[in-house]
């Protein structure tokens, strides 16, 4: 008689309460299941899949070591979160990942009471653990908290700040740093097993605690005497760190994907410890399946692929992307000027700095996840004479504004700002979309703020921004390829504050500021083909602003709309701000300003979240009926 298939493993574990039941034997096969069925899923949706991959075994062992989600679970960016995802209750939604109406690539609040606290952008797990522990103190309630933080976000000031006032407080906080830099070899073998459990047993902290309590007794003097013994003692077995000068106690590292290290240490955490402690965990990023883990990059970021080959689906782009434009022409310009450099922070294949990086590498800075520094290390750049572009994707320079205000702008420095990413980003959602970097940057004196309307326009601004010299300047460009321009050998210095008509008509004007100027044209053959002689304006800047552009187009149209793919209190805002103060709202123009919708929009494709937007060809067509109080019927695609 043939047995029937046993039921796998992760079938019985639809929260992690049922962890509990499963014995520590068992739980290598649930492991491999979890790296199954993400496998299969991402290899369907596309996504972060290394990072997850690499923390299979530390999730399901912090799941069920702790009490979840009364105990705090918070994970740093987000992008190693889907076996969490899938043990807490969302394993029949995972195929829906980063998909319109489906589940986030992230940790979200409002999406589970496992995801205590949001995450998309890095270093954030310790100070939001921090402020939980705490309050789970003030409140009464006797709570662990959990924070998981990778070696890269570790190179950010925020996760330091964090970690400095954890120890000056004293909280009851487990950090867990995700070590997955492939240079460092987990450690193996039952010696390392022993040592990292004797170090997080209660003998090793109980003699801590002693030294803590004696010093009430016996003066600071005393205290850093013991102190210094009992870190010097387990200095033999473990190594002193920096983290224990930050007032942690530190334990490992140890082997992240060996369940027989991680269940007893975080079990002995769990009952023995009382402050801040620190455990290094060595994991191995796209651990269980060969082609991410033989990938450069092992396979962080993914298309859609076949799993049993691992060869990614790819795009067939009928123009090259934007950011590969970008870092064409300046690699070009750097060939030209020797004072041009590169910054980036961590992320040089994304910003398109890599191709400076290769060919010129003694010019092209990768700072780590500091978008902070980045700016300021800019700034003195500047001082001395260079010409530095910091490319940094708009979400990400909202980080480092400060360090754009007080560091470059006040000082009028020449720091070149490349902003990728402008604009909606798709499958990443609001977290990452380019809403407010023309909001924020405008509003400084002497920024002179520009939007590249296509790929060639892009090419012009790379090389007006090394030629501009009087203070700080910034060009945005959305993600994904062009619209199949005509590229130019070499970019023109385009005049600073000077916009383009791109097409002329007499009774509506179209005012665009980046790449929504494609659908204005679209929307104008719909208008022209309704009666409706449009003109088509490229702003180039919104700062500083054509003025004789705009009131050209005031006084010679009757409907003025201006587009642009950012928030309110962008280029839109200036605009009328500049129309009020020359008088040119008295005289009956009808003036519509179109901008991102305040709300977060949610995660689709961009094409998608435009017409959500109304930033389309039909959104367009749409708001000029609306201003001359008609109503759209038959035009075109917008009908």
């Amino acid at each position: 008689m043939t047995s029937l298939p046993a039921t796998p493993l992760l079938d019985t574990v639809k929260l992690p309460a049922d962890l509990k039941k499963v014995d520590d034997r068992d739980l290598p096969k649930l492991a491999r299941e979890v790296r199954d069925e993400m496998i299969d899923a991402v290899s369907k949706t596309g996504g972060h899949l290394g990072a997850g991959l690499g923390v299979v075994e530390l999730t399901i062992a912090i799941h069920k070591v702790f009490n979840t989600p009364d105990d705090r679970l918070i994970f740093d960016v987000g992008h190693q979160c889907y076996p969490h995802k899938i043990l807490t209750g969302r394993r029949d939604r995972i195929r829906t990942l980063r998909q319109e109406d489906g589940l986030s690539g992230f940790t979200r609040r409002a999406e589970s009471e496992y995801d205590p606290f949001g995450a998309a952008h890095s270093s954030t797990s310790i100070s939001a653990g921090l402020g939980m522990a705490v309050g789970s103190e003030l409140a009464g309630k006797k709570r662990n908290v959990i924070s998981i933080i990778g070696d890269g976000s570790m190179s950010a000031g925020m996760a330091f700040e964090a970690l400095n006032n954890a120890g000056a407080l004293d909280a009851r906080l487990i950090v867990i740093l995700n070590d997955n830099d492939m240079s460092i070899a987990p450690p193996t073998g039952a010696m390392s097993a022993y040592l990292a459990r004797l170090a997080s047993g209660r003998a090793y902290m109980g003699v801590r605690e002693m030294g803590k309590k004696l010093t009430g007794y016996l003066g600071r003097s005393v205290d850093r005497a013991i102190t210094r013994a009992v870190e010097h003692a387990r200095g033999y077995v473990t190594g002193g760190t920096m983290f224990e000068e930050l007032g942690f106690y530190h334990i490992g590292p140890i082997d992240g994907h060996s369940f027989d290290h991680l269940l007893p240490v975080l079990r002995n955490v769990r009952d023995n410890a009382h402050g801040p402690v620190l455990i290094h965990v060595v994991t191995q990023k796209g651990k269980g399946y060969p082609p991410a883990e033989a990938a450069a990059d092992k396979y962080h970021g993914v298309n859609k692929f076949d799993v049993i080959t691992g060869a990614q689906a790819k795009a067939k782009p009928n123009a090259p992307s934007y950011t590969s434009v970008f870092g064409d022409a300046l690699v070009q310009e750097a060939g030209f000027d020797d004072k041009i450099v590169g910054i980036t922070a961590a992320m040089p294949d994304g910003t398109g700095l890599s191709k400076l990086q290769q060919a010129y590498p003694s010019r092209t800075f990768d700072v780590g996840i500091a978008e902070q520094h980045a700016v300021t290390f800019a700034a003195g750049l500047a001082t001395e004479g260079f010409k530095p572009f910091c490319a940094i994707y708009s979400t990400f320079l909202q980080r480092g504004y400060d360090q754009v205000v007080h560091d470059v702008a006040i000082q009028g420095l020449p720091v070149r700002f490349p902003i990728d990413r402008a604009g909606f980003v798709g499958a990443d959602g609001p977290t990452h979309a380019g809403s407010f970097d023309t909001t924020f940057l405008a509003t400084l004196p002497n920024m002179v703020v520009m939007a590249a309307a296509d790929e060639a326009e892009l090419k012009h601004m790379v090389r007006t921004a090394v030629a501009y010299d009087d203070g700080p300047i910034s060009f945005r460009y959305p993600r994904g390829e062009g619209v199949g321009v005509e590229l130019p050998e070499r970019g023109e210095i385009l005049e600073i504050g000077k916009g383009r008509i791109v097409k002329e008509g007499s009774k509506v004007a179209l005012l665009s500021f980046g790449t929504r100027l494609k659908d204005c044209l679209l929307a104008a053959e719909d208008l022209e083909a309704a009666g409706l002689s449009t003109t088509v304006a490229d702003a180039r800047f919104a700062k500083p602003l054509d003025h004789e552009l705009i009131r050209q187009l005031a006084r010679h149209h009757e409907v003025l709309i201006t587009i642009e793919e950012g928030a309110v209190g962008g280029f839109g805002s200036h605009v009328l701000q500049f129309m009020s103060s020359e008088g040119l709202l008295d005289h009956g123009l009808k003036v519509r300003s179109m901008v991102l919708p305040d709300i977060w929009m949610e995660q689709a494709s961009p094409d998608v979240m435009y017409a959500k937007a109304g930033l389309d060809r039909a959104g367009i067509v749409r708001t000029v009926f609306g201003a001359l109080g008609k109503t759209v019927v038959g035009v075109g695609a917008a009908g």
